[in-house]
């Protein structure tokens, strides 16, 4: 189930108590230089150090992840595109439920919250994408979070 919030997802992420997951999505070029990759660059920048220690332009690590680990919080790079660009989509749907399965195997007793992952700047669809959310977790509660 997908609970909908409209706020900032680092401040909810950095408010909540128990073991949390911050999950966006990442290109595989190693830039996070726009929307809530910027963000997390800005603000925890041992996040970008754990994706700057992949190869930038691997296609290799779509449908992986790196993380940073701080207290009981982990924020995860999901390679759910390949490069950016507005032109056209970017997200990569396959991707996008790759690494959504692989977290939930890691970290099953973590709390997830996420933006609208793949439906921002990487030009995904909503629908598509919570459809894939809610059949990887159909017993979780997923929180999402966006600003309008």
């Amino acid at each position: 189930m997908i609970n909908y919030y409209i706020g900032d997802v680092i401040k909810a992420f950095l408010d909540i108590k128990e073991p949390v997951i911050l999950i966006h999505g990442c290109n595989c070029f190693n830039t996070m230089g726009a929307g809530i990759a910027k963000q997390i660059k800005e603000r925890f920048p041992e996040a970008y150090e754990a994706d700057c220690k992949t190869i930038s332009g691997d296609r290799n690590k779509l449908g992986t992840y790196t993380y940073y680990q701080f207290d009981n919080k982990i924020i995860i790079n999901a390679y759910t595109q390949y490069n950016y660009s507005s032109h056209k989509p970017q997200l990569d749907y396959f991707a996008l439920g790759t690494v959504l399965d692989q977290i939930k195997q890691d970290f099953p007793n973590y709390k997830i919250i996420m933006p609208k992952i793949g439906a921002g700047l990487a030009g995904g669809n909503w629908d598509i994408i919570s459809s894939i959310i809610e059949q990887i977790f159909p017993n979780s509660i997923i929180d999402v979070y966006s600003l309008s």
